[in-house]
This record gives C-alpha cells, sequence and structure tokens, in this order.
C-alpha cells in the first residue's frame, strides 16, 4: 500500500513538472494562431464576401471565384509571371549545376568551396529595395551604365549603338528582371545542391573515376539520382517563390511605362486591389490570393509526383 501511494506521488510530481511544458510553448502558440492561423482563415472568409474598403461584408458565395476565372487581365499577369519566372529558373538552376559540377568534381578538386558559398550567398541577403534601386540605376535610360558599357566596347570595333530603355522597352523587361532575380537567387540553389552532393561518400566517385567513367557518366548515374530530393525540394519553392513575385517588377517598372503590361505580375495585380487607393476591393483580392494558393498546390503536387515517378523508374 506504501510502496502505491509513493508511485502516485512521483507521478503526480511528474505530471505537475511537464505541465510547465504547456506554459513555456504557450507564447508561440497563441502568436502563431493570431499572426497566422487567424490571417489565413479571414482572408477564406472575405474572398466569399463584397468588402471593398470598409463596412459590413456581404456574403456572395462563390461570385469572386467565378470572377477570376473569366478576369483576363488576371491570367496574363500570371502568364507574364510564369514567362518570367521559367526564364529565371533557367538561369538559376543553370548556373547553379555549372557551379556544383565544377565544384564536385574529383578531377578538379576545386578549393576555397567556403569563400565562394559566401560570394554566390551574397545577393540573397541583400534587401529588395536596395537591389531594385541599383539595377534601376544600371540600366537607366539613356545614361546608365549599363548602356555606357555597351556603347564603349560596340565603339571599340567602330560601331554605333543605339541606346535601349531596357526597362522602359515591352520586349526588353521582363528578361531583365528575370536575370537578376536569377543573380540573387541562384547562391541559395547552389547551397542546397552543393550540400547534397556533400552527402554523398566520396567513394562513390572515385571508384567511378577508377573504373575509368566520364565526368558525364558521373553526373548522370551517381550524382543526379542521389540529389534528387534536393532538387525536388528546389524546384518547388523555386516555383513558389516565382508565382509570388512582387518586389523587383513593382519597384523598378512604374505604371506609366510601356513595359508596364508585361510584368505586372500576379501579386502586383493582387495588390492593385487589395491596397491600392481607388481599386480597393478587398473580398476580390482575398479570392485572388486563394487562386493563386490552389494554382501553387496543384503545381507543387504535379512537380512531386514528376520527380517520384522519374525515382521509380
Amino acid at each position: 500500500m506504501a510502496n502505491t501511494t509513493r508511485v502516485k506521488k512521483k507521478r503526480s510530481k511528474l505530471t505537475a513538472y511537464n505541465n510547465w511544458g504547456y506554459f513555456f510553448v504557450a507564447p508561440f502558440v497563441i502568436v502563431f494562431l493570431i499572426f497566422s492561423v487567424y490571417p489565413v482563415l479571414r482572408t477564406l472568409y472575405l474572398s466569399f464576401t463584397n468588402l471593398k474598403v470598409t463596412g459590413t461584408p456581404k456574403w456572395i458565395w462563390f461570385d469572386n471565384y467565378k470572377r477570376v476565372l473569366t478576369d483576363k487581365f488576371f491570367w496574363k499577369a500570371l502568364g507574364n509571371t510564369m514567362r518570367i519566372w521559367i526564364v529565371n529558373i533557367v538561369l538559376q538552376l543553370g548556373l547553379a549545376f555549372l557551379l556544383m559540377v565544377i565544384f564536385s568534381d574529383v578531377k578538379y578538386k576545386m578549393k576555397g568551396l567556403r569563400v565562394f558559398r559566401i560570394v554566390y550567398y551574397l545577393p540573397n541577403l541583400i534587401a529588395a529595395t536596395s537591389i531594385a534601386f541599383l539595377f534601376s540605376t544600371f540600366f537607366m535610360f539613356p545614361y546608365g551604365d549599363f548602356n555606357n558599357m555597351i556603347t564603349a566596347i560596340v565603339g571599340f570595333f567602330g560601331k554605333v549603338f543605339q541606346r535601349k530603355d531596357w526597362l522602359g522597352s515591352s520586349d526588353s523587361a521582363g528578361y531583365v528582371i528575370a536575370v537578376i532575380q536569377s543573380w540573387m537567387w541562384f547562391g541559395n540553389s547552389f547551397l542546397m545542391l552543393m550540400a547534397g552532393v556533400q552527402g554523398i561518400s566520396k567513394d562513390y566517385f572515385e571508384a567511378a573515376a577508377i573504373d575509368g567513367a566520364g565526368r558525364w557518366t558521373i553526373f548522370t548515374k551517381i550524382t543526379l539520382p542521389l540529389i534528387r530530393p534536393i532538387l525536388m525540394y528546389v524546384a518547388i519553392t523555386s516555383l513558389i517563390g516565382g508565382v509570388q513575385m512582387f518586389d523587383l517588377p513593382y519597384l523598378m517598372i512604374s505604371p506609366s511605362t510601356a513595359s508596364y503590361g508585361k510584368v505586372q505580375t500576379a501579386m502586383m495585380y493582387l495588390y492593385k486591389f487589395g491596397f491600392t487607393t481607388g481599386t480597393t476591393q478587398t473580398g476580390y483580392a482575398s479570392s485572388i490570393a486563394y487562386t493563386m494558393f490552389l494554382i501553387i498546390l496543384v503545381a507543387s503536387i504535379v512537380e512531386f509526383r514528376l520527380f517520384n515517378r522519374k525515382k521509380e523508374d
């Protein structure tokens, strides 16, 4: 009987001690519910209403979503987003892959990886506003540094270069934004891929090199299959970030320029209805947000299935 009483006391003390865990976790849970869960649920609710700026929201069911599906300007903005993202992801992953192959090649034995990691990742640490200001000045028309550089190079060969408004022209602005995005994010992709490569045992590479396998064979038969999970992560996160592209186009391209219609992204279109004075339609902006969420979800699932299918094959 005495032993049973002691066991109960020990359990009660242990339970009382463990309850302190809820006290320490509570601040995070409260902040998470207020600033993460509540906005998501509130936005979902507003997407079914006709709320504009103020007033009482009126429930209109799926009218906002029907409007999104038939809104040609939204789909044009989404098309602009995907066009910029495709150019961005090709350059970004292409450069990251090239650097990964160089630094992971057993025959090259490149040194100084830590220094290069820092250098390549630095653009990712700079604020988007600073990058936007920097490149707006660099591509300024007509006497920006980029135009001056090309003029000097072309003039060296006895030719004349017609200065171009790179950000104001509809046929070049999107590509300029894509190249800047690639420069910002290739370092992050490179770090992710190198982390995957460094997780592979060097015995595989050394054994393949001894057997006479070429660089391409080593890359396609050893490196790629073993870094597929990292590659899938980079692809999905790049897609999510690409669809949410907002800061650089918004800061670098003025609505008064001819190129604005070609670089207006889906997030910029959402911002127009969500926060711009005169066009604010909170309910419609909320429905755009959830439509984009569904598009990202479907695209991510497709990417996930494709990578898994290749793994099974």
